[in-house]
């Protein structure tokens, strides 16, 4: 069995070492990173995971060539303000034929049936989601 290598002290002596201090802050800047890092998703978890309102399309029907029925089911937290929704209505072409918007509170029903009217036939709904007081993203 052959005895480790030691380092050429030729080699030191030619390219100098390195500060002995280098490696102990290299690896506190990187612990002082990792932290912050995992400080900053934890706040994301926190902060984005439960909205002040969700919505989803429970059920949509075409009623006639310029309008589209669609129910919607809004869930709302006790201290959700300024709640509003969007629905859109496309064609078969992918163009939007018509848009709903409406405000919705917390003594609204949470389901809710809401009749869009359009410029011509309309093949599909699409809800691009509520939005309240403080949440931007539509949900």
């Amino acid at each position: 069995m052959s005895s480790p290598a030691r380092p050429d002290p030729s080699l030191a002596a030619r390219y100098g070492t390195p500060p002995p201090g280098r490696r102990r802050l290299l690896v506190a800047g990187s612990t002082a990173l990792a932290l912050v890092f995992l400080a900053m998703i934890g706040w994301f978890v926190v902060v984005y995971s439960d909205p002040a309102v969700q919505s989803d399309v429970e059920a949509w029907e075409i009623v006639d060539e310029h309008q589209v029925r669609a129910t919607v089911v809004v869930t709302m937290a006790d201290d959700a303000e300024d709640v509003s929704c969007l629905l859109r209505a496309t064609a078969e072409d992918k163009n939007t034929v018509g848009e709903l918007a409406w405000d919705t509170g917390p003594g609204d029903p949470a389901r809710q049936v809401k009749t869009i009217r359009t410029e011509r036939r309309a093949t599909s709904v699409d809800l691009i989601g509520c939005t309240a007081k403080g949440q931007n993203r539509p949900r």
